[in-house]
């Protein structure tokens, strides 16, 4: 990244810390005002959009840059994040396009490219901190196709219920009971596991297993996207949607195997709204694909066939790893919004598709600058807790290798993390935010860290 931008990004972070500063001292002030109408609905993207039409076209232009000092660390393997300082920028640029074909059909594709590098290259930690980064770096910033897909509304109801239109969802009125059918190239988590607190790295948090449940080892490649079937449910208070999706033929791979008889990502989600304010989803899922085993990768270097544990030597096609995972969000009365996750999968069979993560428990929460006459800014904090099963720390332990993780060996502890950030509307589309992320155990490590790493942010939505 050139220093140009790199100072503009600094520029942006002392300008959001200021406002931090401004807002906090508004927010003491013991009888905030009625925000006005126009506090009420600022413009947040670049150019208005027409919601009757039938076509939809949008982007999005996402800088982050995070950097860290030197931390301690009693040593460093070939996969750790590494102690010495660093800063780095990603940049995400997607194009978004849709038309609505009559009769209840959508179509939709986008066009994406990811470039930039993140910290050590994401290595080296469960929950990473910049979700924006793709995890193979050798792969370029040369846009690809990131998602081609049809959405089908099947009316079950004659009552219609007004809904805002996104990239992936174009009309603006829904039959209140209805089926929805989507198939093509897409991404599993656009869909399952979404939270309005913690989702977009856009704008919201960056950490990998605070955005998403760092359980849930979902179907994709390495950038996130892959095939499949979505079918949906919907009622006013409740929903059920379920996924058969491709999976990579190798971990953290970029291709997908097209064999469905032995390899698919499995997926079934139950959405529940008790009561306007609160919103909970329950996810299982089940992999099917060609992964190792820790035991017997522990097993074959204790018996001398492996030099060191290697779980790709180790990889079978028919193994399974599954997993489940609850969601819960809340809206208090004040504006507060409130959320939680948590997740758990099998911890012998290989972390896959996502991360290296067994277990995690998140908690955490965002309010809106209304408070203190910015009706578009937020400012939000979280909490997660990351773990990883017995065979897995073994394996890491005795020097195994991750996709992700390996320090060459590890004193165990769970991998918590505090982020919290600050994202300040500046004018239209345009955003800046500043954030910090600390975390203990990085990689499960009590021999390494802490770490703090900072966040600066420049978000543009046309």
């Amino acid at each position: 990244m050139n220093r140009s931008v790199t100072d503009t990004l600094r520029g942006l972070l002392v300008i959001t810390l200021i406002l931090v500063a401004r807002g906090q001292a508004l927010w003491a002030q013991d009888a905030p005002p009625v925000p006005s109408s126009a506090d009420a609905a600022p413009v947040t993207t670049m150019f208005s959009r027409d919601e009757s039409a039938r076509w939809w076209l949008s982007g999005q232009i996402n800088l982050i840059e995070q950097a860290h000092g030197s931390f301690p660390a009693k040593y460093t393997g070939p996969n750790s994040f590494l102690p010495t300082p660093a800063r780095t920028v990603s940049r995400v640029l997607t194009l978004y396009t849709g038309l609505r074909l009559g009769r209840g059909w959508e179509a939709f594709l986008d066009v994406e490219s990811a470039g930039g590098r993140g910290l050590s290259d994401a290595f080296g930690l469960g929950g990473f901190t910049d979700l924006d980064v793709v995890r193979n770096p050798t792969l370029g910033s040369s846009p690809y196709l990131a998602r081609l897909m049809v959405r089908k509304i099947i009316a079950l109801s004659s009552d219609q219920i007004d809904v805002t239109p996104t990239p992936f969802a174009l009309a603006p009125q829904l039959p209140a009971r209805r089926m929805e059918i989507r198939a093509g190239k897409l991404g599993i988590v656009d869909f399952f596991d979404v939270n309005a607190v913690g989702t977009d790295s856009h704008l919201q948090f960056t950490n990998w297993t605070v955005d998403n449940n760092g359980a849930y080892d979902y179907a994709a490649d390495t950038r996130g996207y892959t095939y499949g079937l979505i079918v949906e449910y919907d009622t006013p208070r409740w929903s059920v949607r379920g996924a058969e999706a491709l999976m990579p033929t190798v971990a953290n791979g970029i291709v997908l195997d097209w064999d469905v008889a032995r390899a698919r990502g499995e997926n079934l989600e139950l959405e529940l709204h008790p009561t306007s304010p609160l919103v909970v989803r329950l996810l299982g899922y089940a992999n099917h694909a060609n992964m190792g085993s820790y035991a017997k990768a522990i097993q074959a270097f204790r018996d001398g066939t492996d030099p060191t544990p290697n779980i790709e030597a180790h990889r079978q096609q028919d193994r399974i790893k599954y997993g489940l995972g609850a969601n819960v969000e809340y809206t208090m009365p004040t504006g507060i919004r409130l959320f939680g996750r948590t997740g758990w999968n099998s911890g012998d069979t290989e972390s896959f598709a996502y991360t290296e993560v067994n277990d995690s428990v998140s908690i955490g929460g965002d309010v809106g600058g209304a408070r203190w006459h910015r009706p578009a800014d937020r400012v939000g904090v979280a909490f997660v807790s990351n773990g990883l099963s017995e065979p897995h720390r073994q394996y890491l332990q005795l020097g195994g290798l991750g996709f992700l993780l390996g320090d060459g060996n590890l004193r165990y502890g769970r991998e918590a993390i505090v982020e919290s950030y600050y994202t300040a509307h500046v004018w239209r589309g345009v955003s800046a935010s500043a954030g910090v992320q600390f975390i203990a155990n990085p990689g499960y490590n009590r021999d390494r860290g802490p770490i703090v790493v900072q966040m600066a942010r420049m978000h543009l939505d046309f």
